[in-house]
């Protein structure tokens, strides 16, 4: 009887009776509805991905169509994406209690439409002006902005046993956009995919051609159909909905702050390694054609999130975290041993393998820091606020550990900004990216520290 009433009480798109915790109700309605909303998410993420980071490939074609920026220049067309999506996701992070997840997916998705086709219409008339690339370069941030309310909004719809693997799937799955971008945008710019609708191929000296604007239109359709998926096909919570002021509580907890180093040590790392890896290996080994490898670092790390998931399930967030940095530090300490430094010619290959090892620590690292917060919060809250009942205390997990997981994201995304920067910075100063990658290993060393003696010894205050 409690199921049937549950049924006709969830009926439409608001779900006013949310218990995943309870096996009953689980088992009976929850599952399916969460996974549900689990897969419609994860398309919509994917495609945030991928205009997230056009502009990486997009600034690589722009001077032989004619737009003679300066290096310079296509540095911070290629760069400001990172920081807006970044700063996106602050605000982004607070956005699912707001609005309502279904609401929220579907409007943010269908807000990536505009530079989509901007880009799109912007490269065909070389009259473009660098301040309207800039402005585009811009937008294409919300697509960085969506992950903190896709993962806040997948948080609330797992009960804690299965909510690791949710996150991981949704996030490592919708990391794949930076790879399938990268791999995607290369090949459509080549050929005229929507015929005459899709405007005149860029005439290039050697009588070539290219079509740069599907880098942006390719995404369009897509876009409409996630959008109109999400609208329909996806739930608000009813319990989900809170204020701005009542999630601003995290900003009052210890472990957000923590959390926020950990996820910037793996998050951080993947999408600003997925940044930077296709310049890293131009600059330092010329001979090699970087591009036809470049995207199988971000899907490694996709992946490699999406698999491990359950990883963390099993043995404990904190304790995957731990053994990941160490990991991390032997990787970068083997990609120094390949770079080509003083009078080494350096080897490709064994610098290619530590960096794919690297990517893929990176992922397992997301898996676990995002399966972490829940079993954090879950223990804190009770202690921080002892008067609340069960289900008031219940509600109040779950709103901080979703504003925790969008809000660390937030912090995390600056990697996309900073780590290729550290490369340029790093060369420019000492004439190769050594230096920045020792000092991306003494950070991981930091990582390890923290996590050891706040999560993962034996002791650990709040071990996970």
């Amino acid at each position: 009887m409690a199921s049937t009433t549950s049924h006709s009480v969830n009926s439409g798109h608001l779900l006013t009776d949310w218990r995943p915790e309870d096996p009953q109700f689980w088992e009976s309605e929850g599952k399916r509805i969460a996974t549900r909303n689990l897969w419609i998410s994860i398309p919509n993420l994917l495609l945030a991905f991928s205009v997230w980071m056009v502009w990486s490939v997009v600034v690589a074609k722009m001077p032989a169509i004619g737009f003679n920026f300066s290096v310079g220049e296509r540095f911070w067309l290629a760069a400001l994406p990172g920081l807006s999506g970044a700063t996106l996701r602050i605000f982004y992070s607070f956005m699912v209690p707001i609005f309502g997840g279904r609401k929220w997916t579907a409007i943010s998705t269908a807000s990536l439409l505009l530079p989509a086709l901007g880009i799109g219409f912007a490269v065909q008339n070389p009259q473009t002006s660098y301040f309207t690339f800039l402005m585009l370069a811009l937008m294409c941030g919300f697509g960085g902005g969506n992950f903190a309310s896709s993962m806040a909004n997948i948080a609330y719809f797992f009960p804690k046993k299965t909510k690791g693997n949710a996150l991981a799937l949704n996030a490592g799955l919708g990391n794949l956009g930076v790879s399938v971008m990268q791999f995607v945008v290369p090949v459509v710019i080549t050929m005229g995919v929507f015929g005459a609708i899709g405007g005149e191929p860029q005439q290039l000296s050697d009588g070539a051609q290219l079509f740069v604007q599907n880098a942006g239109f390719i995404w369009v359709p897509f876009l409409a159909i996630s959008a109109i998926a999400a609208w329909f096909g996806m739930n608000d919570i009813a319990d989900a909905k809170s204020s701005f002021s009542s999630q601003s509580v995290i900003f009052s907890r210890k472990h957000n702050w923590i959390m926020c180093i950990l996820y910037t040590g793996t998050f951080g790392s993947f999408i600003g390694y997925a940044a930077g890896f296709p310049l890293l290996m131009k600059t330092q080994f010329p001979e090699v054609d970087v591009l036809q490898y470049a995207f199988l670092g971000p899907l490694v790390g996709a992946l490699s999130r999406a698999a491990t998931g359950w990883i963390s399930d099993k043995f404990g967030g904190g304790r995957v975290t731990f053994w990941t940095f160490l990991g991390m530090i032997v990787a970068v300490y083997g990609v120094l041993q390949f770079l080509p430094l003083g009078d080494t010619v350096g080897n490709f290959w064994g610098f290619f393998a530590c960096f794919m090892a690297l990517f893929f620590l990176t992922g397992v690292g997301n898996a676990s820091t995002f399966q972490m917060i829940p079993s954090i919060m879950k223990q804190e809250v009770p202690r921080l606020m002892p008067a609340l009942d069960a289900g008031a205390l219940q509600k109040q997990t779950e709103m901080e550990s979703a504003a925790i997981i969008a809000f660390t994201s937030a912090i995390a995304a600056y990697g996309a900004f900073f780590i290729p920067k550290s490369y340029g910075t790093s060369i420019a100063m000492t004439g190769g990216p050594a230096a920045a990658l020792w000092g991306f290993l003494i950070f991981y060393a930091i990582c390890a520290v923290i996590c050891w003696i706040y999560y993962a010894r034996k002791s650990a205050p709040v071990p996970c």
